[in-house]
């Protein structure tokens, strides 16, 4: 959307005026639902949380100040939605990490560390990959991270973002978004080893 015209929405959609708003959000509304179902991937709960989340952006919208592109404000908005739609409706502990670390044998040494590999090369290939099993087991190691570090993953990993993004659209710092996404990636890694080894 042209930068001026989007900025005279904005300032129309401030003062109150649907129309605009409508004219506003709607060239987003793609990018918002798809963030929003990568993080619930239930098609019920992401219309639930989009339409939730567009009336926080309503709401919200006459303290934006611009510091940030509309998109990125509004998507941070909807990535929060979707963050506490899935917390009242999946009660886990905070983090359970620790049940997917790499495994050690009864002498104290580390399991198949020969297997051990960087994720963030092949984290968006293996999402790409068309075969439903491999997309099974992505979603089963996806849920199986906290939900702090399964919105790093997807923000870093899955849409591309780099570190800084991701803080900003987050509100955590630049060490606290590498430090999670370094164990999501260490918990997909032991669900994802195994089910790859064995396929091959």
């Amino acid at each position: 959307m042209n930068a001026v015209l989007e900025s005279e929405l904005i300032s129309r959609s401030q003062q109150g005026d649907g129309d605009a708003f409508s004219s506003l959000v709607g060239p987003y509304l793609g990018l918002f639902y798809a963030g929003i179902h990568r993080i619930l991937q239930d098609t019920l709960d992401t219309q639930d949380a989009l339409q939730e989340a567009l009336m926080s952006i309503h709401t919200e919208l006459p303290r934006f100040q611009g510091k940030s592109k509309f998109s990125t404000w509004a998507y941070r908005i909807c990535i929060n939605e979707a963050l506490m739609l899935r917390r009242s409706r999946i009660r886990r502990r905070e983090d359970n990490i620790e049940d997917f670390m790499p495994r050690f044998s009864p002498d104290g040494h580390l399991i198949n560390t020969e297997k051990m590999r960087d994720w963030s090369q092949e984290a968006l290939a293996l999402v790409s990959v068309e075969s439903d099993q491999v997309r099974s087991k992505i979603r089963e190691g996806l849920n199986q991270l906290s939900d702090e570090q399964r919105a790093v993953f997807i923000l870093r990993d899955l849409e591309g973002m780099d570190t800084n993004e991701v803080a900003r659209m987050l509100g955590i710092s630049r060490g606290l978004v590498r430090q999670r996404l370094h164990r999501a990636r260490l918990g997909l890694r032991g669900i994802l080893d195994a089910f790859m080894s064995g396929r091959r």
